[in-house]
């Protein structure tokens, strides 16, 4: 749609201004474009779909698990063992009972070991010491047998401590608070990949979608499907995106067009997304099983950056994730799509006055949802690390803090949110059980609120 204002003068000058920002097409050829793009894409989204279900089986049976024990568990206690030098101690044997079950295993060549055990509970874990290199022991004050609970995860990580204790901590405190930060900043960039999609959902349509943890889920599930089919891991991450982009467009032609033409309210709607999020996790299980798989690379050793030692995998995670989010923002303020996305959430009724197609513009934010969910799931597997089933459900509060403490509907709100929550969640694991980490990361959430209740770089509305 362009629009031109303009008046005759006497002496001839016409002032001229146009407006053009993802014009409306005629309603014919629109409707035509439309269904043809929805038949396309929904064609192609239904084979992936189709491609993923049938060959989840085969998968499993071919990937082989992350587990040294001989059945297939979907819980594992698992560490690194590292000397007070940082280097890898491998030959150790390390036993785990508890519940009527007793397995053990050896540290790698990179120190790495991992038990699978059947259900979760408390185990009694054992390293024994004989099998220690010469010269290399536990730790002054260093529990050994220890009691180990697992919480809200299948993936209990457990470290010994070798060397002199009590004064290597105190060495080593500075340097955790400091691996702990940059690893929060990559936790909370991958978090800010689902929590940007989320609100930008939000923004647009106003729904509170909980079925979100299941877009993060899908991504990570993709890969290991594609991965157990013998595809490179690169092309798998790729057809993995595109699965997401699909289930996002799906989800929008399928079922919250429909709804919002038919005038149905945000709250039907919310309930609706939670009986999405169960069907479709449910579905998950049943086709993909409960165990918890590995993607390639994802158990590695830590690299030594100076005074950092981190998971190569971490660091993967943060070039990644900032790379795609400055990507974003530059969309979002410097393109016309943006632009025009950015007036759709501050006010669809005149944007749509304006000239912009908002159903076109709703579809792509799903798109580009579902594809920024799907990166956020294949990051949060490598960060795990693991795939299961649930694991989108798992962080789907932390996604909503971020979102909500940053500011409902704005995207550099959910960056900021997000970044606060993965530093707080990360560096409260010093202190914190691991089952109370993401307790505390919700307590700042609610004070912050509680000061500011339209978030960080929210703005004040008028109710009522």
């Amino acid at each position: 749609m362009t629009v031109r204002t303009g008046s005759n003068g006497a002496a001839g000058i016409t002032p001229t201004v146009e407006v053009s920002i993802l014009r409306s097409t005629p309603p014919d050829q629109s409707k035509r474009r439309s269904k043809g793009l929805q038949k396309a894409m929904g064609a192609l989204f239904a084979v992936l779909m189709t491609a993923l279900l049938v060959a989840a089986p085969a998968a499993q049976a071919t990937t082989p698990s992350p587990s040294p024990s001989p059945q297939q568990f979907q819980n594992n206690i698992s560490g690194f063992l590292r000397d007070d030098t940082r280097a890898p101690i491998p030959g150790v044997k390390i036993t785990a009972r508890g519940n009527g079950f007793e397995g053990s295993a050896t540290s790698s060549a990179n120190g790495s070991w991992s038990i699978g055990v059947p259900t979760q509970g408390t185990y009694e874990v054992e390293l024994d010491t004989s099998t220690l290199p010469e010269g290399i022991t536990l730790a002054e004050g260093q529990e050994n047998p220890r009691s180990v609970t697992f919480s809200q995860t299948s993936n209990l990580s457990v470290i010994f401590a070798f060397g002199k204790g009590i004064v290597l901590q105190e060495q080593n405190l500075a340097q955790n608070v400091l691996n702990r930060l940059v690893a929060g900043l990559s936790f909370g960039l991958l978090l800010a990949l689902a929590s940007v999609g989320l609100s930008l959902i939000f923004g647009t349509t106003g729904l509170t979608n909980f079925a979100h943890g299941e877009m993060v889920t899908l991504g990570a599930l993709s890969v290991f499907v594609f991965n157990g089919l013998g595809l490179p891991l690169w092309i798998g991450i790729a057809l993995a995106l595109v699965v997401g982009a699909g289930f996002g467009f799906l989800q929008d032609s399928v079922l919250w067009r429909p709804l919002r033409l038919r005038g149905t309210g945000l709250v039907p709607m919310m309930i609706v997304s939670i009986g999405l999020a169960l069907a479709t996790r449910y579905l998950y299980q049943f086709f993909f099983g409960g165990a918890t798989q590995q993607l390639p690379g994802a158990q590695v050793s830590d690299v030594q950056i100076g005074t950092l030692s981190l998971s190569p995998n971490t660091l993967w995670s943060l070039l990644v994730s900032a790379v795609v989010i400055g990507t974003l923002g530059f969309v979002l303020l410097k393109t016309r799509l943006g632009k025009a996305t950015r007036a759709v959430a501050d006010n669809p009724a005149l944007a749509a006055a304006s000239g912009i197609d908002v159903d076109r513009v709703i579809r792509i934010v799903w798109v580009v949802g579902g594809v920024l969910a799907a990166l956020g799931g294949i990051l949060w597997a490598y960060y795990r690390p693991g795939v299961t089933w649930d694991m989108g459900s798992q962080i789907l509060l932390a996604i909503f803090a971020g979102v909500t403490l940053g500011g409902l509907g704005t995207v550099f709100g959910a960056l900021i949110g997000s970044l606060v929550v993965g530093v707080f969640i990360e560096l409260t694991s010093l202190v914190l059980p691991p089952d109370l980490k993401y307790v505390g990361a919700l307590v700042i959430m609610i004070i912050v609120l509680l000061f500011r209740p339209q978030g960080i770089l929210g703005r004040r509305e008028r109710v009522g």
